[in-house]
């Protein structure tokens, strides 16, 4: 299970301060701190957080945020080599960054990451681990992490789990938000199901879930459109029109994070592939360094 990129954005954008119980050893709180997602423009790759401490706090850490869902034997190297052009790139714009930690949100640090030996310093004093799956979850996990796990549940046990969830946010910060959060979560790994099936794993009717900020968001829909939608949706459960067009509104976004601004033709091309092509494309972008990886995608699949 690989989880998209638009949830991690979409969970930090407007309140950063979010992942402050996931790194409380590093800092008790977090007012002030502006998250972003830089290009380094030595690869155009994208990370997929930056989150800079207020100016009047020098000593406070800038926290650099990876997503990591799935083994991958060169991960550390790359991890490290990406940290330091961040730091030169930063250094270079003269905004330079003198303390910092990374932050690896992952099933478990136990996955193939590639040896640790040539980079070992770095993990050791540098990388604090955010591990989901719920034997590698501490029992004083935070809900958000606990809702992240959801990401990699089997999916009979998403409901039970749901509740848990609403239950420990109860009193927390998150507690006014935690239906966007398990939807946003729910929607990240399940983009081409129907919103009756969204709902039903999560609990959520789909009278909120249709009026939520993550479903505004992610589908990109007004208010009073949302509840259109979703009422259309719990009438025509499994109409394949309707779950075609969210995958791709869904993939367009995340391709205009990865690539930049598409151009009318290629819009038009993603648009028109079927639910099958979308969600080939959907898993593939997430390994995107840039727009030649899109143009080269779609020339193999035209062949």
């Amino acid at each position: 299970m690989v989880a998209s990129d638009k949830l991690f954005y979409w969970l930090f954008q407007q309140r950063a301060e979010r992942l402050q119980p996931l790194v409380a050893s590093l800092l008790p709180q977090m007012e002030g701190y502006v998250f972003s997602a830089p290009v380094l423009k030595e690869r155009e790759y994208r990370l997929d957080g930056l989150f800079l401490p207020p100016a009047d706090q020098p000593e406070s850490p800038t926290l650099i945020l990876e997503a990591q869902m799935g083994a991958d034997p060169d991960f550390l190297l790359r991890l490290n080599a990406e940290t330091g052009c961040l730091l030169q790139q930063q250094q270079r714009q003269g905004r330079p960054i003198r303390q910092w930690q990374v932050v690896v949100i992952c099933p478990s640090r136990q996955l193939n990451f590639g040896d640790p030996t040539p980079v070992q310093e770095f993990v050791e004093r540098r990388v604090v681990w955010i591990e989901l799956l719920s034997e590698r979850l501490p029992p004083a996990a935070p809900p958000l992490q606990r809702a992240l796990g959801m990401l990699l549940l089997p999916e009979a046990q998403l409901p039970a789990c749901s509740t848990v969830v609403r239950a420990e946010a109860a009193g927390t910060s998150l507690e006014t938000e935690i239906d966007d959060v398990i939807a946003a979560i729910l929607v990240s790994r399940f983009s081409g199901r129907t919103v009756p099936e969204i709902c039903a794993m999560g609990g959520i009717t789909v009278e909120d879930f249709s009026s939520s900020v993550a479903y505004r968001e992610i589908f990109g829909l007004g208010r009073q459109e949302g509840r259109q939608e979703g009422r259309q949706e719990g009438r025509q459960e499994g109409r394949q029109e309707g779950r075609q067009a969210e995958a791709a509104a869904l993939t367009l976004r995340l391709l205009q994070r990865r690539c930049g601004s598409l151009n009318p033709n290629q819009q038009a091309r993603i648009e028109a592939l079927p639910l099958s092509a979308l969600e080939a494309l959907a898993d593939a972008l997430l390994d995107f360094q840039g727009p030649e990886d899109l143009k080269a995608w779609l020339g193999g699949y035209a062949s």
